[in-house]
Order: C-alpha cells, then sequence, then structure tokens
C-alpha cells in the first residue's frame, strides 16, 4: 500500500505526478492500485493551485509499505506538526519506505530521518535547507537520492523519477520503462542527473536557436553535424557556428554533445 501524505497548500503535481506513475506501473504489471492519499484531517485538502484532493487521516495508514510526502508552499507549518512528525517517524521506524519529492525533505529533516543521510530538495532551497539542517548529507545537483529506506527528490517533476526508481525496485526494470512510456516521458532520468536540462542551461535557449535545438533534442539518433545544423538554421557552416557559440555560450559540437549526454 502507497500513501501520499499532502497538507494545506501542497504543490499539486508533486502528489499527482507519483500518483500518475503509481497508476500506470500497476496497470502494467496487472495489478490493483493500493494507494491512499493521507492528511493531517481526513477530508478535502486544498493545493496551492485551489484544486483539493481528498485524504484520509492517519489512521487509516496501517497498511502503508511507501509514504511519499509532496512539498508546497504549506511544507514548513507540515513540518512543525508534531503529530505529523510523529506519523511518519512511526512509520519509518516500523520500516515503511519513506520519501519527500521537492520541498516535502523539510518533513523529513524536521522528523530527524535525514540526519546522516544523503537527501536533495528543489534547488531553490538548497541555501535555506542547508543552513537549517547541517546534519544531513546534502546533494544539491541530484534529481533524486536513496539511503536506505529513506529516498528524497528535487522539485516537482523529479517526483515521477523517484516513483519510476521506485516502480523499478518493486515491479522491475520493463514494467518502469513500459510505464515511462505510457507517461509520454522522454527519458527516465537517474538519481544522479543534473536538476537542470541541458537545453535550460544554454544561454538563451528561446532565442532564434532554441526550436533548432528542441529539433535536435527530438533527433539525437542523426549524425547532427555542425553542416546539418546549419543547413536546418539556413546558414552556411561557417557563420553558423560563430553565431551560435555568440548567442549560447557553446559550441554546435558541445551543444549536440551535452544533449547526448542528458
Amino acid at each position: 500500500m502507497i500513501g501520499i501524505l499532502i497538507f494545506p497548500d501542497f504543490q499539486l503535481l508533486d502528489a499527482a505526478g507519483p500518483i500518475s506513475a503509481f497508476e500506470v506501473a500497476a496497470r502494467c504489471a496487472g495489478k490493483p492500485l493500493a494507494l491512499r492519499v493521507l492528511a493531517l484531517n481526513a477530508g478535502p485538502v486544498r493545493s496551492s493551485s485551489g484544486v483539493e484532493m481528498m485524504a484520509r487521516d492517519f489512521k487509516s495508514a496501517n497498511a502503508i509499505t511507501t509514504l511519499v510526502i509532496a512539498g508546497g508552499a504549506g511544507v514548513t507549518d507540515a513540518a512543525r506538526c508534531e503529530a505529523t512528525r510523529a506519523f511518519v517517524q512511526r512509520l519509518a521506524k516500523r520500516g515503511v519506505r519513506v520519501a519527500s519529492v521537492c520541498s516535502g525533505a523539510y518533513v523529513l529533516a524536521e522528523a530527524g530521518l535525514l540526519d546522516g543521510r544523503r537527501a536533495t530538495t528543489h534547488w531553490g532551497r538548497t541555501r535555506d535547507f542547508v543552513a537549517r539542517y547541517p546534519k544531513v548529507k546534502f546533494e544539491a545537483d541530484q534529481i533524486f537520492t536513496r539511503d536506505g529506506n529513506v529516498w528524497t527528490s528535487a522539485g516537482i517533476t523529479a517526483g515521477i523519477d523517484l516513483a519510476l526508481a521506485m516502480v523499478t525496485e518493486d515491479y522491475g526494470e520493463e514494467i518502469a520503462q513500459a510505464a515511462a512510456r505510457h507517461l509520454v516521458l522522454y527519458h527516465r532520468r537517474s538519481g544522479g542527473q543534473s536538476q537542470f536540462s541541458s537545453l535550460l542551461e544554454l544561454k538563451a535557449p528561446n532565442g532564434r536557436f532554441g526550436a533548432l535545438l528542441s529539433w535536435a533534442r527530438e533527433n539525437l539518433d542523426a549524425p547532427l553535424t555542425v553542416e546539418d545544423l546549419a543547413d536546418r538554421a539556413g546558414m552556411s557552416a561557417r557563420h553558423f557556428a560563430r553565431a551560435f557559440a555568440a548567442e549560447t555560450g557553446t559550441t554546435p559540437s558541445k551543444a549536440i554533445e551535452r544533449l547526448r549526454l542528458e
């Protein structure tokens, strides 16, 4: 049984992303989905976007074997809630696999479950998180981490990558790949990858070469030489190479290499 822990002002995708990944994986495996959304109080819980999820209270968690904690604007209050911390501690002590998505790591940290463990969170929370929790072995540039039965993920969509890694552990690689295809993921990201896409790290990705880079990413099985890219851009190879470097801060060949490594 999977439990998704939410709270007022949670980030909707932190919960919905893993829920969808687990649901699709169960279907691919031919298994019924055993999942409950949990909160301190039963009933509708409003996300930061205004969309509500129905939740059961902590008394409904007896059969939980995996707990995923969402993040969001309301995480500070959730992490300070003694009943929530005690609930998470109790499950972890029982051997339940516990995980956080995005800033949900604050709940784990306040519960003392990240002391001496590897962990990550949303990149925008890095400085604050490190200052608050010096005992945590913080790894800023990770999609997700696993240290024993405690998992953490980077921001928002990284929760899907974390969920699929759990699917791999529970059902095997074939089911995880099938679920990823069903979710129309470009690729599954491993835990050690950067939180940032190579396209986002390039300077001016939305400039005149933004469409070209997006096209290249969808055609990485092709050679994609400088001449190929220049022809696509309608420029001579020499002029293209100079203009590309000036706008993106790297050469065409290095940009393609980064996309392939991603």
